[in-house]
């Protein structure tokens, strides 16, 4: 009996974010060992599709990198990074729109589907939704690896406002008709920002921002945007947290509300970090905004 009540004080915790973000979009990008470990990838699905059955709206983008890689190594092809972003010929190309719009993409609606919630697979090419261009790193020609431009958001709010969710791969075009492969953290950043998400999700292999590094209980559960630079000088964030932090404090720049630093390894880790007042991430928003996690 006990544990029935503990389930049911859970399910009363969660109503005032239930509440609070009913009809709201909600852009979560989704990757890392999320995708590789079969129990958390059904646990983050079924996280998202019980979003989508209390009201939010989802929006899907994802990676899949370790898959990518995967694959290029079955065909004899060597991976190559510069600065994080994988060099992409156009062989390259033609494998990774291949996993990602294919594979991936359409693997992720499938789970969705039998979750009981609609579910459209897209990339950035389909309905122009993600216009790009060429980028280079430090002047140096990488392929095509692109930039976000622009997004074009017609069909994304004819999928949301008919009910389904959008599953995006990150995949874009310029006006001249290349194809570019889109880091997916950039890719969600622009999307949430065009939809003037009220949340984004990345999904990470980390805990959050921690105040000693050394110590995985030192999570930092709420960072606000004015704090981020004094925590940077103080060397709190440092290496590869800063680019997160700082691509979280662009999102809100660009128009969300508010940013979810998250570990995508956790099981069910989308509840944990939005429907209970603790969570389990770090949250990074302006001052005042709002019910993120309830001070």
């Amino acid at each position: 009996m006990e544990q029935v009540i503990v389930k049911a004080k859970t399910l009363v915790e969660a109503l005032p974010y239930i509440k609070e973000f009913a009809k709201s979009i909600i852009v979560i990008k989704y990757g890392g060992s999320a995708m590789l470990d079969k129990k958390i990838q059904t646990s983050i699905i079924q996280d998202i599709a019980l979003m989508k059955l209390v009201g939010f709206q989802p929006v899907i983008v994802h990676g899949g990198g370790p898959k990518i890689n995967e694959t290029m190594k079955k065909m004899s092809k060597q991976s190559v990074f510069i600065k994080g972003l994988r060099v992409t010929d156009e062989e390259t190309m033609e494998m990774v729109e291949m996993v990602l719009s294919g594979n991936i993409n359409k693997n992720i609606v499938q789970q969705l589907e039998n979750c009981g919630v609609h579910a459209v697979g897209i990339s950035g090419k389909d309905g122009g939704t993600i216009q790009a261009h060429k980028m280079y790193v430090d002047g140096e020609d990488i392929g095509f690896v692109g930039e976000v431009e622009k997004i074009n958001l017609e069909l994304l709010k004819v999928l949301i406002d008919n009910h389904f969710i959008p599953v995006i791969a990150p995949i874009g075009t310029d006006l001249e008709g290349n194809t570019y492969n889109i880091n997916a953290d950039y890719a969600a950043l622009a999307i949430a920002g065009a939809l003037q998400a009220r949340k984004l999700i990345f999904l990470t292999d980390v805990e959050g921002v921690l105040e000693d590094v050394s110590d995985g209980n030192s999570l930092i559960s709420k960072l606000y945007v004015d704090e981020v630079e004094e925590y940077i000088n103080k060397g709190i964030i440092s290496g590869g947290m800063i680019p997160k932090v700082q691509s979280s404090v662009e999102g809100i720049k660009k128009g969300v509300e508010q940013v979810h630093i998250l570990d995508g390894r956790v099981e069910h880790c989308l509840l944990l970090e939005v429907f209970t007042q603790k969570g389990i991430g770090t949250l990074i928003e302006k001052r005042g905004v709002g019910n993120g996690k309830l001070d």
